[in-house]
């Protein structure tokens, strides 16, 4: 069996981890909400805007055997969905390959890619510990039985803690690179300010809820006390 799952080609198991909803993965593997992801540095911002990259992509950091981890793990974290696209579509593993590299850059250290590709080894470590092959080709419950000991840092195993560390490390930077992506954007759907031909004001039914919420008192921002309504 397990000699079976190291011949699956990174697409065939692409496929398989991407069959599942996307939001129920999410919650699954404690992956961080979106709304959080967008509070990412304008820096960060700024290198996600060139994914995905146009021609082939030349990778800085990853060999091939990381490089096809990144992208399983990528898609278990961010599957495509009715919606839209998963991480690898998007570009993620491109943009955490070239992050780490500017970060190395801009640091002066390579704190970030020892942590990524340190937590990429112990992956396939235990991975063939547990169902014998790598991670990226171990099936769907194994891969998911393994990044349930290190989804919740509250919750890891005092060993487990560093891999714990990176695995949120490595969810960030693959729900932040998604949602700054044209793909991820589309998903969230962000609107933005938009023209109107003409103005008509608030929406009767919210000014509604909220004359009411006001007539029986809101709360403030703290330490306010609640206001009574004044005509």
């Amino acid at each position: 069996m397990a000699e079976k799952k190291e011949q699956e080609s990174p697409e065939q198991n692409r496929s398989q981890s991407a069959g599942f909803s996307r939001r129920n993965l999410l919650h699954v593997i404690g992956a961080a909400p979106a709304v959080a992801a967008l509070a990412v540095s304008p820096s960060l911002v700024r290198a996600a805007e060139t994914h995905p990259p146009k021609g082939p992509y030349r990778r800085k950091v990853f060999n091939d055997q990381q490089w096809h981890t990144v992208g399983v793990l990528c898609d278990l974290i961010i599957p495509a969905d009715e919606r839209s696209g998963s991480a690898t579509q998007a570009g993620v593993p491109e943009f955490i390959d070239d992050w780490i590299d500017f970060r190395k850059t801009q640091d002066g250290n390579n704190d970030l890619e020892a942590q990524i590709l340190g937590g990429l080894t112990w992956l396939d470590r235990e991975s063939r510990e547990l169902s014998g092959s790598t991670f990226a080709a171990a099936s769907v419950d194994h891969q998911k039985k393994l990044l349930d000991r290190i989804a919740w840092p509250h919750r890891a195993a005092k060993e487990d803690r560093p891999w714990a560390a990176f695995f949120n490390r490595f969810r960030d930077l693959t729900v932040s690179g998604f949602y700054s992506s044209k793909a991820g954007v589309a998903d969230l759907p962000y609107l933005g300010n938009t023209a109107v031909e003409e103005w008509k004001g608030c929406d009767p039914k919210v000014w509604a809820i909220i004359e009411e919420r006001m007539k029986n008192g809101y709360k403030g921002v703290a330490p306010m006390e609640a206001k009574p309504w004044t005509a």
